[in-house]
C-alpha cells in the first residue's frame, strides 16, 4: 500500500520536473491538488489518489509531451483526452492526464476550466488555485469531487463563505454539500 502512495507521488514529481525544466506552463490539479491544500492545513486529512491531472493550455499540450516523454511517458488519445502513460506497459491508473484549461472538459459541464496562471507554487510543484480548484470540483460533482469537496470543508479551507463566490448552479452544489455533510 504504502508502495502505491509512494509511485503516485514520484510519477508527479517527475511529470512536474519534466515541465518546470521545459518551461511548459502546468498546474496540477485533481486529487493531488486536494491533498496540497489540505495538507497546508492537517496534514493528516489528506487522501491518497491513484493518477495525476495536470492542467495545460491546448497550444502547449505538444511541448508538455516532448517534456513527459522525455523522462519516459508515453502519450495517447484515449476516450477523447490525452494521457501519458508512465512507459509503454502502463495502465491508465498509472498515467498523467492532460486537462484542458480554458476549456469544457465535457460537453455537460457547466463551466470551463481555468487557466494555468489561476495557480501557485507553495512547494515543488504549480498547483492551481484554491478557489479555481473548488470550481473544477464543482463543476465536475462526480462522487470523488463531492468527497473532495468535503475535505476541503472540512479542514477549514472553505466554508458558507464561498457561494457568493460561484454561478447560482455551482453555488446550489455547494450549499448542498455544506448542508448534508454527511449525505
Amino acid at each position: 500500500m504504502v508502495r502505491a502512495v509512494e509511485l503516485v507521488r514520484e510519477r508527479l514529481l517527475r511529470a512536474t520536473g519534466a515541465l518546470e525544466a521545459a518551461g511548459v506552463p502546468y498546474a496540477v490539479a485533481g486529487g493531488n491538488a486536494v491533498a496540497a491544500w489540505a495538507a497546508s492545513v492537517d496534514p493528516t486529512a489528506v487522501r491518497n489518489t491513484q493518477d495525476v491531472d495536470i492542467l495545460f493550455r491546448r497550444s502547449d499540450l505538444d511541448a508538455a509531451s516532448k517534456a513527459l516523454e522525455s523522462v519516459g511517458f508515453v502519450r495517447r488519445h484515449v476516450d477523447g483526452s490525452d494521457v501519458f502513460l508512465d512507459g509503454p506497459q502502463a495502465k491508465m491508473r498509472d498515467a498523467v492526464h492532460a486537462v484542458p484549461a480554458c476549456e469544457k472538459i465535457w460537453p455537460e459541464y457547466l463551466i470551463a476550466s481555468h487557466d494555468v496562471t489561476e495557480s501557485e507554487k507553495p512547494d515543488q510543484f504549480r498547483i492551481v488555485s484554491l478557489d479555481a480548484l473548488v470550481r473544477m470540483k464543482l463543476t465536475s460533482f462526480r462522487l470523488k469531487d463531492r468527497v473532495h469537496v468535503r475535505d476541503m470543508l472540512d479542514v477549514g479551507l472553505i466554508d458558507e463563505s464561498w457561494l457568493t463566490r460561484f454561478p447560482p448552479e455551482l453555488a446550489a452544489r455547494l450549499r448542498q454539500l455544506i448542508e448534508t455533510p454527511e449525505g
